[in-house]
């Protein structure tokens, strides 16, 4: 089969109106979410379709170096498609190449007439289990309510990102205990603790906090302190006060390695949109499994970055693959963080969690349907999508759609 076309929808959906959360030393506000599919088609009519990481660089990088190397070509087994590119372009291509990767394999399995998991060594598990995530800065109060919205959803297990002050953080963990009972899980993306400016947090305080909130009975504890500080996140979980889970801002198995072979992490985050699709999760997934590291996928997108993380997820055992982050999006429940109904507009047929478990797509391929009419209802808005204010040193910083992507200054 000769591929005709491989092309990059960036897509932007925007609040009604923007939201602002205040933080221990600044504030956040949320205009808009972006996303990105790639759609590499076929000459006998068949699409394949993949998430990817949501920036203008990424498109850019896919019009401009990587469609070249497949439009006109021969298709055949996508397997060695990302280290090609890698070899060709280096590792700035790794989102971009995986996303197309993605693609190629759903089009391989419309072609070959089964799913894309039989091309990892078919699957371990029959569904995935996922926690609920939201908990963007709030209240005390309101975190405890928003943890008890998501457990009457039948996940047994909450997230959310605390950045209120050490006491109010301990507090917030006190309430949400109560709010949700002793046997639903709770993880802290601490992420705010090292982005706060003056007010961040030091080591010794992020220790003196993970010894008040252990007895709380903490799933995990994310990316407490700076990323590259190594040698303080492996003295931090030589303690064993609480598990520790980072990974999402990695860019390689290299990354991956390090965190592993360093002792740094219990838990190890990624996700296929970042981290150089099926081929470099299988591989991060493989790395964990050798090394008796747990892993629990990263996921802050569409609906369909959801699915194929949890296919490739379920090429794994349960020991390995634990969790899958699903996004608490406001259009599927008023109670929970702000609306983003463009991820399941994506893909109506995309299944739902069933008592915190999510079934798994039965179909060829990804098993789900891509509703490309979404592609011209959520055009593209330039500029970021979420802006950070510090008062300490006083400064904007913007965040772009791709989440890996390091901070920019705000020209605004």
């Amino acid at each position: 089969m000769i591929i005709q076309s491989v092309e990059p929808h960036l897509l932007s959906c925007p609040l009604p109106e923007p939201v602002c959360y205040d933080f221990y030393g600044g504030r956040r506000t949320v205009f808009k979410r972006d996303a990105m599919v790639v759609s590499v088609r076929g000459e006998n009519g068949l699409v394949g379709h993949g998430p990817a990481a949501a920036s203008e660089e990424t498109a850019k990088l896919i019009v401009r170096d990587i469609a070249p190397m497949l439009v006109g070509n021969e298709f055949s087994d996508p397997a060695g498609f990302v280290s090609l590119a890698i070899s060709k372009l280096g590792f700035k291509a790794l989102a971009a190449a995986g996303a197309v990767e993605v693609a190629l394999y759903d089009l391989w399995g419309k072609l070959e007439g089964c799913s894309v998991t039989e091309f990892f060594g078919g699957r371990k598990q029959v569904t995935v289990c996922c926690y609920g995530s939201a908990g963007m800065y709030q209240s005390a109060e309101s975190y405890a309510q928003e943890a008890a919205a998501v457990c009457e959803l039948g996940f047994s297990a909450y997230k959310y990102r605390p950045a209120l002050g050490p006491a109010e953080d301990l507090r917030t963990v006190e309430l949400m205990r109560e709010a949700v009972g002793p046997e639903v899980g709770l993880c802290l993306d601490a992420h705010g603790w090292w982005r706060m400016g003056d007010k961040s947090y030091d080591a010794s305080t992020i220790e003196t906090l993970a010894h008040d909130i252990a007895p709380f009975g903490i799933t995990w504890l994310e990316e407490p302190l700076p990323l590259d500080d190594d040698s303080s996140y492996a003295k931090l979980r030589s303690k064993e006060i609480v598990p520790i889970a980072a990974g999402e801002h990695e860019h390689d198995l290299a990354g991956f390695e390090r965190l592993v072979e360093s002792g740094s992490v219990d838990i190890a985050q990624a996700d296929v949109s970042h981290h150089g699709g099926f081929s470099g999760v299988s591989d991060i997934l493989k790395l964990c499994e050798r090394s008796g590291v747990a892993f629990a996928f990263h996921n802050w997108g569409t609906a369909l970055e959801t699915v194929v993380d949890a296919l490739i997820g379920s090429c794994f055992p349960r020991e390995t693959a634990r969790w899958l982050e699903y996004p608490q999006y406001a259009h599927r429940d008023s109670r929970v963080m702000y609306p983003f109904p463009l991820s399941d507009e994506l893909v109506p047929d995309a299944p739902f969690p069933e008592k915190g478990e999510l079934p798994l797509p039965e179909g060829s391929g990804l098993g789900v349907t891509v509703d490309e009419s979404v592609f011209d209802k959520y055009p593209y808005l330039p500029g970021p999508w979420s802006i950070f204010e510090l008062e300490s040193p006083p400064s904007k910083l913007a965040l772009s759609g791709d989440h890996a992507l390091a901070w920019a200054e705000d020209s605004s």
